[in-house]
């Protein structure tokens, strides 16, 4: 099993958003290794919130399918964590500059973009990442560190990710080929694979904030 030796700060800088990949399966090894290395994630009183659900194979081929007849009939998205009912202004300001960046850095691949998010990216494997509903918000800080954890242990065996809410679109095709239980919320989506390195779209890194703008120190 191929494994790229980085350190954590190495890790950080090389992960990000992949929105192409290739058809190539994930091996089960490189899945199970990933997920043994995400549940070294802390979580209040070791609660441990998160339950993990993967689709592969016909199973994904289902979700997938189910999703494009959604997207057909024009049903409205009901992701079971819902959006903001308002972002904040800085928030507003960063996403604007999402599409001007895309198109800097992949020209025409840009135009990609919508049919990527509605083909769930073409990805070979989703991993969906539910909590239950008697858990309050602090769980859902923990199933984020886990999310995280889990992204920087798959850049050590050479797959990319990305978390994405139009994976979570259709809570009721998940549940029904996952065989999700009611008391579970299903929290997000995260697509992994093996990045297709020749579709310009996987060039775009999103730009991060100076510590200015977010850190405030005081002595």
């Amino acid at each position: 099993m191929e494994v790229f030796i980085m350190n954590v700060i190495q890790a950080l800088n090389a992960r990000h958003s992949t929105r192409a990949f290739l058809p190539n399966q994930v091996e089960n090894e490189k899945l199970t290794a990933v997920l043994e290395a995400a549940a070294r994630t802390p979580s209040w009183a070791n609660s441990q919130p998160w339950e993990v659900f993967i689709a592969t194979g016909d199973t994904l081929d289902r979700i997938k399918s189910g999703y494009q007849e959604k997207y057909a009939d024009k049903t409205t998205p009901t992701p079971e964590t819902p959006r903001p009912v308002e972002w904040s202004e800085a928030a507003k300001k960063r996403q604007q500059q999402l599409h001007p960046d895309m198109v800097r850095d992949c020209g025409d691949a840009v135009e990609q973009f919508g049919l990527l998010n509605r083909t769930m990216f073409n990805v070979p494997a989703v991993i969906y990442i539910c909590m239950n509903k008697v858990l309050s918000q602090w769980s859902l800080y923990d199933i984020g560190a886990y999310s995280q954890s889990l992204m920087l242990a798959a850049i050590e065996h050479g797959l990319s990710t990305i978390p994405a809410i139009t994976l979570v679109h259709y809570p009721d095709v998940l549940r029904r080929e996952l065989k999700i239980a009611d008391n579970l919320k299903i929290a997000i989506g995260i697509a992994i694979g093996y990045a297709d390195k020749e579709n310009k779209i996987n060039d775009f890194v999103s730009a991060r904030s100076h510590l200015s703008e977010i850190v405030h120190f005081f002595d």
